[in-house]
């Protein structure tokens, strides 16, 4: 049981990790979300919002975090 504490708790902290960088993303005014090449199509009655290269950057950012997590283990 104190394995799945321990995930419990280090999940937790990424959590925390990722929100507190979402707010300082919002507070900078960085364009999370509004990159150049992200798909937007706005009709009469409806929106339809795909934000590729947005999630492109982020694959990016996470795998180059687990590359260096690995390096250091």
């Amino acid at each position: 049981m104190s394995e799945l504490g321990k995930m419990l708790i280090g999940l937790g902290l990424l959590i925390l990790l990722i929100g507190l960088v979402l707010v300082a993303a919002g507070r900078l005014n960085l364009p999370l979300g509004r990159l150049p090449g992200d798909i937007v199509y706005r009709g009469k009655n409806s929106s339809f919002y795909f934000p590729i290269i947005t999630c492109i950057v982020i694959s990016i950012v996470l795998s180059l975090i687990g590359y260096i997590a690995r390096w250091f283990r």
